[in-house]
């Protein structure tokens, strides 16, 4: 069974904290979605510790990863 977790991210764009719900079967994967307020599109980089604790990385599209 998948996990979700509620993970607090900052956009990279506009800077608000938004609450994300993160899939604990996505660990090691990248994907894109839209930002809750500025509706610009950011890019997630999930990933699991050692410990098991998952991890979430959030970029613009202009910076490299």
């Amino acid at each position: 069974m998948n996990q979700l977790t509620e993970q607090l991210i900052d956009c990279p764009y506009c800077g608000e904290t938004i609450e994300v719900l993160i899939d604990s079967s996505d660990a090691g994967q990248q994907y894109i979605e839209d930002c809750q307020v500025c509706c610009k599109p950011i890019n997630f980089l999930v990933t699991e510790s050692v410990n098991g604790e998952i991890r979430v990385n959030v970029y613009s599209e202009d910076e490299a990863f």
